[in-house]
């Protein structure tokens, strides 16, 4: 550890050219959204290493598979709706989760890590190093990513 002059411990912060970055592999299928959603986002900011700081963007590279295979607690998989808005008058649309797993089940990872994660420039960049996939198969095995088991 580092001390000034007084012998005064002193808070170190990361720069960006001294992240390391890893590539982890998650596996969605039997996992519950929400659940699944908060480790994703713990990963991709890197509040799991020590040298995170939060105006740095420290995080890992996250890819999910069985995205398809995603469940939700309860009555949230005939209740929960998803909500965007063409712009136009009237143009609000709602969609259930169940046409939502059915047509596009990788958004409902993104929706949700996406809703985890700061609302601002640093949370758009965390969030492009996310990669979901709906099967089994993904294609950054070049990058060889590292099997991370969410418990």
């Amino acid at each position: 550890m580092a001390t000034d002059k007084n012998g005064v411990f002193k808070t170190r912060a990361t720069k960006q050219d001294e992240v390391q970055r890893k590539w982890h592999l998650v596996d969605a299928e039997g996992q519950t959204v929400g659940r699944l959603a908060t480790r994703v986002a713990t990963l991709l900011r890197g509040k799991h290493k020590a040298t995170f700081s939060p105006h740095v963007d420290t995080g890992d590279f996250v890819v999910v598979v069985n995205a398809a295979k995603v469940k939700m607690t309860g009555k949230r998989m005939s209740q929960k709706e998803y909500y965007h808005n063409t712009l136009y008058p009237g143009g609000a649309r709602f969609e259930k989760f169940q046409e939502v797993l059915a047509k596009h089940p990788e958004r409902i990872v993104s929706e949700a890590v996406r809703g985890m994660l700061p609302k601002n420039s640093l949370g758009v960049k965390t969030f492009k190093k996310l990669k979901v996939y709906a099967g089994a198969e993904h294609e950054h095995a070049a990058q060889n990513p590292q099997p991370f088991t969410i418990g």
